[in-house]
């Protein structure tokens, strides 16, 4: 299946997104609606459940397969990436893992989504400086405003590949090759990006990224990214079975953790969870990432000139493709009546964007659907 047959075949497209039968469902940022071969992965894999002992009932190979799926996304190796669940989790266990010292600094982005900010705000009581990054505007930061705003103490930065409201897109590269110059730690929530646009983590130490948005995956089954390199520093913050050596699962006198990522996997997975990511990575990788970007990138340049000659204001209307995402956030002019109801889901409308396509309000945000 690729990105032209399903602009091209409504049926093929209604039968792949079941959810485009009944609605234009464009809210990919908040959460979304799972494709059928992923419904169907975690289907099947329930039923056979119903036989047996689950974990043996998981087809062979197929955790180590999601694995390297996850990683190629990324552009990581396989032993760099664990199964964690959500991204508070993941973005928690960066945080408390790492070995702080009083007076260090980290830097955040305060209007991030809460699960990049609380955190780090919770070092606080480990004697770690928490400062709040400013941006001229909202989720725009490039490199000078990173390294204007860090100094001599900061252990490391904390961003969103996109904001989550502004959909401001940051350029990962230049502001970890940046921060690397001066051996600064850069870690990233990816969430808004992963699945939606090419995030790879050459210039990235950390990264996080729950699957229920552009990865099509199910909610807590997420992807942590730690620089090889950077696994015996940050520290696992929970312990089981799972990651320290039990032999015959008979506990030992000495606490022996994986070598690779999977020490932060403390003990039985979200099962269920990864057979969805593992259908819904392969979805991906089948039709590109490249191609999905780049049709996100044509339905917001339809879009976003309809919405300003209605009369809206729509945040980073001319940011370059760079740094434009599939999220598009409008309001009314100041003084103008509200013409869109929050949470209200639209039909075909006079800003339709083209074939299969159209809007829907999402807490005053417009959420483009990657396929």
């Amino acid at each position: 299946m690729t990105l032209p047959e399903l602009r091209s075949n409504e049926e093929l497209r209604r039968h792949e997104f079941p959810v485009a039968r009944d609605k234009i469902f464009l809210a990919h940022a908040g959460v979304c609606p799972l494709p059928r071969r992923v419904s169907e992965a975690i289907r099947d894999y329930a039923s056979r459940c119903a036989q047996g002992d689950q974990e043996t009932l998981l087809p062979a190979l197929q955790l180590r397969h999601t694995r390297e799926l996850a990683g190629r996304l990324l552009n990581a190796r396989p032993e760099e990436i664990a199964f964690v669940g959500p991204t508070s989790l993941a973005l928690s266990f960066v945080a408390a893992g790492l070995p702080w010292k009083r007076n260090d600094n980290v830097l955040i982005y305060f209007d991030d989504y809460p699960a990049n900010v609380y955190p780090w705000m919770a070092l606080a009581q480990r004697g770690v400086e928490v400062r709040f990054l400013n941006a001229r505007e909202p989720g725009r930061i490039g490199p000078l405003e990173v390294l204007g705003q860090a100094d001599e103490r900061t252990r490391l930065v904390a961003l969103a590949s996109c904001h989550f409201v502004s959909g401001y897109r940051l350029d990962l590269d230049a502001i970890g090759q940046a921060l690397h110059q001066r051996n600064i730690l850069f870690c990233v929530d990816g969430i808004q990006t992963l699945g939606a646009f090419p995030t790879t983590v050459e210039h990235v130490d950390f990264l996080a990224a729950d699957a229920h948005k552009w990865l099509l995956g199910p909610c807590a089954a997420g992807i942590l990214y730690v620089r090889a390199s950077l696994q015996e520093q940050m520290r696992p913050t929970v312990f089981g079975w799972h990651n320290v050596w039990c032999p015959d699962y008979l506990a030992q006198e000495e606490l022996v953790l994986r070598a690779d990522a999977r020490r932060y996997e403390a003990g039985t997975q979200n099962l269920l969870g990864l057979v969805g990511l593992h259908a819904a990575l392969e979805l991906l990788s089948g039709i590109g990432l490249d191609n999905i970007a780049a049709e996100l990138l044509r339905q917001r340049t339809l879009l976003v000139p309809a919405l300003r000659n209605k009369g809206y204001t729509v945040l980073h209307a001319d940011a370059p493709p760079a740094h434009a995402s599939g999220i598009v956030t409008a309001g009314p002019e100041a003084g103008a009546p509200v013409a869109v109801s929050r949470c209200a889901p639209f039909q075909r409308s006079s800003l339709d964007t083209g074939h299969g396509s159209g809007f829907q309000a999402y807490f005053a945000g417009f959420d483009f659907d990657p396929l």
